[in-house]
């Protein structure tokens, strides 16, 4: 079974498209929409469930309408609406070999500051505004600490560790 924190946000489910119970799916990236995969996992009540795919049509750059397996009607297709479409993080990691990574690709990984010192592990990425932030929790403290390729010292994927130069007075002991 895949551990929720060996998968990525890729793009979100909208609303279906027509009678046979497919759905259009609004992708983060371009690269994400271009990936080759034989399924994907929709996030319900926060657990991931794989959905294998039947067809999949282009409708732009970033979006597509897909149909899954027994989805095969428009009610059927409405209850898998506004979900977080996932994949495992090392198909994002190919799409985002040829291209900046996604911050997301981060989450789950446990920042550490220039002195080695653990701040926490990132829960979320805040990426509403211009200024990317991750959302790092250390019990029950919470940091916003800028994501930020200057910032970044080292990225250590086996062991899921991003080193940082964290400034001064940015975290309060």
């Amino acid at each position: 079974m895949i551990a929720p924190t060996d998968l990525l946000p890729v793009a979100r489910t909208q609303k279906p498209y027509g009678i046979r119970g497919e759905l259009v799916l609004l992708f983060r990236r371009r690269e994400y929409a271009e990936l080759d995969v034989e399924n994907y996992f929709l996030e319900i009540d926060g657990l991931p469930v794989p959905f294998w795919v039947e067809e999949f049509t282009f409708t732009t750059d970033v979006s597509a309408r897909v149909k899954f397996e027994d989805v095969d009607d428009e009610p059927a297709a409405s209850r898998y609406s506004n979900l977080e479409v996932l994949l495992p993080r090392k198909v994002v990691l190919s799409a985002d070999e040829q291209q900046d990574r996604d911050w997301h690709f981060f989450v789950g990984y446990t920042i550490t500051d220039q002195h080695g010192a653990a701040l926490g592990v990132i829960e979320e990425v805040d990426d509403a505004t211009m200024n990317v932030l991750f959302i790092v929790r250390d019990g029950d403290q919470e940091h916003l600490i800028p994501a930020a390729d200057d910032l970044i010292a080292a990225v250590d994927e086996q062991h899921k560790i991003l080193e940082m130069f964290i400034p001064e007075g940015l975290i309060e002991e």
